[in-house]
């Protein structure tokens, strides 16, 4: 343990000399995969080392996250993660991990605000008529791409502080929840405005509401969640990047310091902003480990009370 401990603190100054590789628990394609590898581009620059992006998809992102949480804390295997990380314990009786204990933060790397949207056949124009709609129909379905996942988690949110009910329809993948929303079968869903934009400007679905503190420029006649009659509302997916627990906060705060410089590039803020996803980084390494304590325990309260069972 002594020898470890000295080879991580002999090799912190002169980090990185060696690739550095991100795990990226899910398919590309994705957000959290867009954005991991564009940041890992930046960060050879910035670093003067490779940094590989490897896919390691599996239900609920599991395989990938316990593969990092189990890597030797040497700044040299990282995770790109999304808010799955927060629930995925909560809803797997097999996660194998701790969110706050298994894992060194880094910093977020984005955030991607969702639509709350119908099938154009549910008459309701906003929120408030959507809500009404609502308790006149108990138990609206809503579809999501599965237990835990940040639609899923994002209509608990609504439900809980609009006092109804919805019955959950899981999907094994985000486009096949879509298809049955768009043929009506299934009345609502939450969606990534990255993904939603272009669907609601169609005309195949319609969006009531935005579900971040600020409407987007890619629509911004859609009024915010807060706007809609639920002050401080805000559910939002985050992107971030860690690193296994025990990895020298020398390389953490070198690993911040790459991501910081990466992304707070004006034209590459600009380049994803058209999109519907913010670029934005934590103001330390410390304050991501605030915000990650702050949402494992927000999901544990709503999962108690939403009644979300692992399976």
């Amino acid at each position: 343990m002594f020898f470890s401990i000295f080879c991580y603190a002999q090799s912190s100054a002169d980090y990185p000399n060696k690739p550095i590789h991100i795990i990226v628990p899910v398919a590309a394609g994705g957000n959290v995969d867009i954005v991991a590898r564009t940041l890992g581009n930046e960060m050879s620059k910035i670093l003067g080392q490779s940094v590989i992006i490897e896919n390691k998809p599996s239900s609920a992102s599991i395989v990938g996250t316990q593969y990092v949480a189990k890597a030797p804390p040497d700044g040299y295997t990282l995770l790109a993660h999304s808010s799955t990380f927060f629930a995925a314990p909560l809803i797997s009786n097999n996660a194998g991990y701790d969110p706050v204990k298994d894992f060194a933060p880094i910093s977020l790397t984005c955030k991607v605000p969702m639509f709350v949207m119908v099938n154009p056949i549910i008459q309701a124009k906003n929120i408030q008529e959507f809500v009404q709609y609502s308790k006149a129909n108990p138990g609206v379905a809503v579809a999501s791409s599965g237990n835990g996942s940040t639609g899923h988690i994002a209509a608990e949110v609504f439900a809980n502080r609009a006092g109804i009910k919805f019955t959950n329809i899981f999907y094994k993948g985000n486009a096949q929840a879509m298809i049955d929303v768009f043929s009506g079968q299934v009345p609502m869903m939450f969606d990534q405005i990255s993904t939603g934009v272009q669907n609601v400007k169609s005309g195949k679905l319609k969006a009531l509401a935005i579900t971040s503190l600020k409407r987007s420029s890619l629509m911004p006649e859609i009024p915010t969640m807060a706007e809609s009659g639920y002050p401080g509302y805000e559910d939002v997916t985050l992107n971030l990047l860690l690193a296994p627990a025990g990895t020298p906060k020398e390389i953490t705060q070198k690993l911040h310091a790459a991501v910081v410089k990466a992304l707070n590039q004006p034209e590459l803020k600009a380049k994803f902003a058209e999109r519907g996803i913010d670029l934005v980084t934590s103001p330390s390494a410390d304050d991501l480990g605030v915000l990650i304590k702050s949402e494992v325990s927000r999901l544990q309260k709503l999962a108690k009370s939403a009644g979300i069972k692992p399976e």
